[in-house]
């Protein structure tokens, strides 16, 4: 895929826009986010990647439009896993309702940017050596076994990011507004807004450890890598609100990433292996194979997780209807 220097430079001016248009409505003032109005974000999100997705397929072809797509979805499915750690960050800092956007706004677009690097080292790593696909096909299969065999985590514990900021930068205890630095005594001081903001980027960067491999198992275009990453992260913060409670509720999500990621790993070492000519066409598979499985897994662990959270509800509302 040819893509042209002023494509990417629009591409990116566009993201921006769309950035900015959401600092001035949302986040102008401070607000609680209500569950329609993040609603209304996130069909605003999604709409504008699905246009994205249409034009790539339009201009760029088919197969390049199904790249996308089932990036998108991969992208964004791995990142309602996530949101867990976010609520845990937020309940750890106490972050105040009103500046819970702003917080998730600056750190997600501080880890776009950190991804960018990321996918750009990757790219240049796939062009060189095609053994990368069998490192990259590991993590995905390692990430998977690791979510089949942990547990649910109940408490944020900080990384060694934030413990830096919190030893080398003087910390208020209190929040000052949205303001992430004041002067104090005479001394510069950062608020838990920053650290917060910290927190939350820096997690979303560890988060890129495995969605970075599994998209480049899709597609190997760095600007649909870097695009369907820019649309499913800006549509997270939304969903944040929207979902916050329904998070719980998906029990069967990690099984079903679990088996998306091995797919995937298993497709990199397919295609590693067809590279060096060990296997022969047959075993590569497609993008529309690809993009069936995503969707399917995803389909059916998510009504396997309602169907179980609706049965435990029935099944204790039976046992407190028992006990009175």
């Amino acid at each position: 895929m040819n893509v042209p220097m002023w494509l990417w430079a629009a591409t990116l001016g566009g993201l921006l826009l769309l950035i900015a248009i959401d600092l001035v409505i949302v986040d102008r003032k401070p607000h609680e986010v209500t569950t329609g109005e993040a609603a209304r974000w996130v069909a605003f999100y999604v709409t504008c990647a699905v246009l994205f997705g249409i034009g790539v397929w339009i201009f760029g072809g088919h197969d390049y439009g199904v790249e996308f797509f089932a990036g998108y979805i991969t992208e964004y499915s791995l990142s309602v896993d996530n949101l867990f750690i976010f609520m845990l960050i937020m309940t750890s800092f106490r972050v105040p309702a009103i500046h819970q956007h702003r917080v998730l706004l600056i750190g997600i677009l501080l880890a776009l940017i950190m991804r960018g690097a990321f996918i750009a080292v990757g790219a240049a790593l796939i062009a060189k050596f095609t053994a990368v696909f069998f490192v990259f096909g590991a993590i995905l299969i390692w990430t998977a076994i690791s979510m089949l065999r942990g547990g649910e985590q109940d408490e944020y514990h900080e990384n060694v990011v934030v413990r830096r900021v919190r030893k080398f930068f003087p910390v208020t205890d209190d929040y000052v507004g949205h303001r992430m630095m004041i002067k104090q005594d005479g001394k510069r001081w950062i608020t838990p807004m920053f650290v917060v903001i910290v927190a939350i980027g820096s997690a979303d960067l560890l988060f890129a450890v495995d969605s970075i491999p599994a998209i480049f198992g899709i597609t190997q275009e760095a600007f649909l890598v870097f695009t369907a990453n820019a649309f499913a992260l800006m549509g997270l913060r939304q969903l944040y609100f929207l979902i916050g409670g329904l998070v719980d509720k998906l029990v069967y999500l990690s099984y079903g990433l679990a088996v998306i990621l091995s797919f995937i790993g298993i497709k990199l070492f397919l295609h590693a292996a067809h590279e060096y000519g060990w296997v022969s066409d047959a075993f590569e598979i497609n993008n529309w194979v690809s993009l069936g499985v995503i969707v399917v897994v995803l389909a059916i662990t998510t009504v396997a997780s309602l169907l179980k959270s609706k049965r435990d509800r029935t099944k204790k509302a039976q046992v407190s209807a028992g006990q009175s």
